[in-house]
């Protein structure tokens, strides 16, 4: 019988010895059987990464190509759309922590991933570094750390990404600015009398240029959802896609995976602007001198690709005193960011403390 594109994208892989399912091991290309240890290899891909020709997919011709289905459940408090794996018994929102209805669950069509950046660092580890952030904070409230902050809310995520790659070429025209200092004089006070002095300023001499730029514009990266809350800090949002590896579902069991719910035409509108940001830098780098005016850049891209690849990311959605706060860890780097709360009394305090000395001391040196 032929396989659905839908048992295709979210076949389970079950242990031989104990028929447990398999899981991701960070930081490794097996799949781990957590009651049984048993491990076995991610077969990497042959066919390398999975670049796509854009100008058919927004003009819809291709959409239908490189896509299947996949089962989705929409966070109605902070609109997040993720495919959570069978192994949570826990269903919540990775974002907010809000539950999440199992009836809810729908099939929805999406572009499958190019390539996936895999996990680095295990669940354990991102929330290590969770409490030990909590426990450096300062002006923290005492009972912070004894809050419920479960190591189960404690979520690996793929979050979605495009990238795209173009040949870029453009004409320019603009002004070419080179620094000259001349010998100014000026007149102040001395003693009380007025002299006159020199000094040295600063001129720029203007000259015309034009001229055209090309190069490759490589992995242009442009974030592919947006929640009303729980956005990752740009901090967090460094990932080294040197590491990206051809897309292969193995990497996914275990974490939650967001669809994106930015569509593709706007994400290359994005890529557009990025694009111009480089052909800007390009040309002065090309016009020289000191400085730059840039009046004019005639810009074209060809050979445009796209993927869309899933980068991983650690998301604790905590709640201290009815108010939520979202903390991130970087699963590939570690680096981290989150949101805390401050303790009132703790800042009263010092700021009282601080006056009481201040006062001593100028009580002190006036006697």
């Amino acid at each position: 019988m032929e396989e659905t594109a839908s048992q295709k994208s979210e076949l389970k892989k079950s242990c031989v010895n104990c028929g447990a399912e398999l899981l991701y091991a960070p930081g490794t290309t097996e799949l781990k059987c957590e009651y049984c240890s048993y491990t076995q290899s991610i077969t990497p891909s042959v066919n390398g990464f999975e670049e796509l020709e854009l100008k058919p997919y927004l003009e819809e011709l291709g959409s239908r190509s490189h896509s299947e289905e996949i089962t989705m459940l929409h966070c109605k408090n902070c609109g997040a759309h993720q495919h959570v794996e069978e192994n949570y018994k826990s269903l919540h929102c990775v974002y907010c922590g809000m539950p999440l209805i199992v009836e809810d669950m729908y099939k929805e069509d999406w572009i499958l991933p190019g390539a996936v950046l895999p996990f680095q660092l295990d669940q354990k580890k991102a929330h290590q570094l969770f409490k030990k952030w909590v426990s450096g904070l300062w002006f923290a409230p005492n009972n912070l750390k004894k809050a419920a902050i479960d190591p189960q809310n404690t979520k690996g995520l793929y979050a979605p990404f495009w990238t795209f790659d173009a040949k870029l070429y453009a004409n320019y025209t603009g002004q070419r600015g080179d620094y000259y200092y001349v010998t100014v004089p000026y007149t102040t006070t001395v003693n009380g009398k007025s002299v006159t002095r020199t000094r040295q300023e600063r001129r720029t001499r203007w000259t015309f240029a034009s001229g055209s730029i090309s190069g490759f514009v490589d992995d242009t990266l442009i974030k592919a959802s947006h929640q009303k809350a729980g956005i990752i800090p740009p901090k967090v949002a460094k990932w080294n896609l040197k590491e990206l590896k051809p897309f292969d579902s193995s990497f996914l069991s275990g974490f939650v995976t967001e669809k994106y719910t930015i569509p593709l035409k706007d994400g290359y509108l994005s890529s557009n602007e990025e694009a111009r940001k480089i052909a800007d830098r390009w040309v002065r780098q090309d016009i020289g001198g000191d400085t730059q005016r840039v009046t004019s850049i005639d810009m074209k891209l060809t050979d445009e690709t796209f993927k869309h690849i899933l980068l991983p990311v650690y998301i604790s959605a905590y709640r201290f005193k009815g108010k939520r706060y979202n903390f991130f860890v970087n699963g590939q780097n570690g680096t981290l960011s989150g949101e805390r709360p401050y303790s009132f009394w703790k800042i009263f305090f010092l700021v009282l403390a601080i006056v009481i000395v201040l006062g001593i001391i100028i009580l002190v040196t006036q006697l």
